[in-house]
């Protein structure tokens, strides 16, 4: 069954946001405290704007309930490597990104050490010039919503741009 690349609904992903930011959708588990909620929400929201899992075991990006969901799911680096996959299986897509290329709805990567990336706020608006006060994040594990990119510490940041959906195409 061929896949295409479909669009992503930027809108639903910051309606997601705003609406979660500050509680927790009952509908999946909470990990603040095994470990930080931050890639949870960021995946929630973005599954708000692609509408599709990747039910594929161990290498996919789905929850079904706290105790069986994907690595890519919840850890930070699981799912940067799910969204940059080179191939083309079913899910949202994304590539790594300057910050000019930033929109509504895409995803942040930090490093508070420099090496290891450790948390994963949402885009909920970008405002002109495109400088980093001007990028608002939505976040889990000291949730935020509407919060300038720039109050963070970090050294170092990776910007993820979704370019769209991997979606099956059905024939008839």
């Amino acid at each position: 069954m061929p896949i295409t690349l479909q669009p992503y609904d930027r809108e639903a992903v910051v309606r997601y946001a705003h609406r979660w930011a500050y509680g927790r959708n009952p509908r999946y588990y909470d990990y603040e405290e095994i470990g930080g909620d931050c890639t949870n929400f960021a995946s929630q929201c973005v599954y708000a704007g692609s509408g599709i899992m990747n039910f594929t075991p161990e290498l996919g990006w789905y929850y079904i309930d706290a105790n069986r969901k994907a690595p890519a799911w919840t850890g930070v680096e699981y799912f940067y490597n799910f969204l940059t996959r080179g191939e083309e299986s079913v899910g949202p897509a994304a590539r790594e990104a300057p910050m000019e290329a930033v929109l509504p709805g895409d995803v942040v990567q930090l490093s508070f050490d420099g090496k290891t990336f450790s948390h994963t706020p949402v885009v909920v608006s970008v405002g002109q010039p495109r400088r980093l006060s001007n990028i608002l994040i939505a976040a889990h594990s000291y949730d935020s919503d509407n919060r300038p990119l720039s109050t963070y510490s970090f050294q170092n940041i990776r910007f993820l741009h979704i370019i769209g959906v991997r979606k099956p195409e059905f024939r008839f």
